[in-house]
């Protein structure tokens, strides 16, 4: 079986107006679909990233440089990950189906993960 990586795009201004109940249901939806994955065999992990963004490290003349990351003003962010098995992309792609991610601009990345032993 292979691993999958989802990385969960989205927008974050959708998000700046909810009240708290609103964002409990949503996360509630999240915990729901996982545990069905769970049930099925099929997740591996899956965590929220924090909101601000992280550093982004690149290469310079001078070495390593660091910098923010992506503002909450900015289109798309990752805002998390889960990591799947499934036996072919296509059924990755048939597990992420009903995943609640999916609504407004949101939208989820599926990487096959390369075994590297």
């Amino acid at each position: 079986m292979t691993k999958y990586l989802l990385l969960l795009h989205e927008t974050p201004a959708q998000y700046a107006d909810m009240s708290p109940a609103e964002m409990a249901q949503i996360i509630e939806r999240y915990a729901a679909w996982a545990a069905r994955l769970a049930e099925r065999g099929r997740l591996v992990q899956g965590e929220k990233l924090a909101d601000d963004g992280g550093r982004h490290l690149r290469r310079g003349t001078a070495g390593v440089v660091a910098m923010d990351g992506p503002y909450a003003e900015a289109k798309d962010v990752i805002g998390g990950f889960f990591i799947i098995e499934a036996d072919s992309q296509e059924e990755a792609q048939r597990l992420v189906d009903d995943c609640p991610h999916l609504r407004g601009d949101n939208w989820i990345e599926v990487r096959a993960i390369d075994a590297m032993s």
